[in-house]
Order: C-alpha cells, then sequence, then structure tokens
C-alpha cells in the first residue's frame, strides 16, 4: 500500500518554498525531540512529515514510574493500536523496557506503561492550541487530524526514538 504525504521545503528564513507530494510505502522510524515538542515521521532517513506535540505535564527527563507526567527517552517499538472515545486513536510505544522496569522495581514503584502517540478524542475541542501546555500523562499528543494521517503511515512494530 502507498501513502501519499506533502512535504513542505523551507528555506533558512523559514519560508515556503516548494510542496510536493510524495510516495512511500510506509514511514520507518518516528522520532520525537521532546525539547522542540516535535514528533517527525522518517522515511530513509528523512523528515517526511513534521507535528507539533504535547508531552507530559513534567517533560523533563526520562520517565522514572507511573504518575511522574514524564515522557519516556530512548529507544522504542510501536507495537499496538488501539480506537477509544477518550483519545479517538492511540499507537502503543513499548515502554516500559527491562531497564526501566528494573529502575521502576529498585524505586519501589510501577513504571506505568500507557504510553501512546494519541489523538485529543473528547479534548478535540483545543484543535493545535493543544500544544500551548504539556498535559498528557506521560503520552505523545497530537489533533485527532493528525493521528488519522499517522495511523495510516506508521504501521505496527515501527522504530520510535524519543530523545530529551
Amino acid at each position: 500500500r502507498s501513502i501519499c504525504l506533502k512535504l513542505y521545503f523551507k528555506s533558512q528564513s523559514d519560508r515556503l518554498l516548494e510542496a510536493k507530494t510524495i510516495n512511500i510505502d510506509a514511514v520507518d522510524k518516528v522520532l520525537v525531540e521532546k525539547s522542540k515538542r516535535h514528533m517527525h515521521l522518517m522515511f530513509k532517513g528523512i523528515i517526511v512529515k513534521t507535528y507539533k506535540v504535547a508531552l507530559g505535564f513534567d517533560p523533563i527527563g526520562h520517565k522514572h514510574f507511573e504518575g511522574d507526567g514524564r515522557t519516556p527517552e530512548g529507544f522504542y517499538t510501536i507495537d499496538w493500536r488501539q480506537h477509544s472515545k477518550r483519545f479517538h486513536k492511540s499507537l502503543h510505544v513499548s515502554y516500559p523496557s527491562r531497564a526501566d522496569k528494573a529502575s521502576a522495581k529498585t524505586a519501589g514503584k510501577s513504571p506505568g506503561g500507557a504510553i501512546m502517540i494519541h489523538g485529543l478524542g473528547s479534548f478535540n475541542f483545543l484543535g493545535k492550541l493543544h500544544t500551548k501546555k504539556d498535559w498528557t500523562l506521560g503520552c505523545v499528543a497530537v489533533t485527532n487530524e493528525q493521528i488519522n494521517e499517522i495511523w495510516n503511515c506508521v504501521p505496527n512494530g515501527t522504530p520510535i526514538e524519543i530523545r530529551p
């Protein structure tokens, strides 16, 4: 199955130079840059789409345990997906890893595990304003329109790297 994505090429002064539509089989990596609040869909090392995102309500640093409000950092996989009324559609991030579980256990806490890339669902009225403040419990949030596009582009098994 082929996926169409519109690419926008910008100059250093950030002015739109050109828009092109490309066909790809599927995105082969997701990259989240927490400090920039960006999520990139990648194909063969090239960023093909970027989304502005909201993160966990306490986003600085790696997630240590359930309830800390942090979005994890590291290398994971998109391992399953679901539809829900609360968040429209979501892709599950394979957090916690063995190391995450061991770290939480040492602290006597649960690592948690429901880390998702998800839409706004019942909060859809916020639209793109949802990125003005980090508000999730550790997930990566995008609009419902954006999660529909991501859902179609990112297959299960896709690697996801979450950087500070």
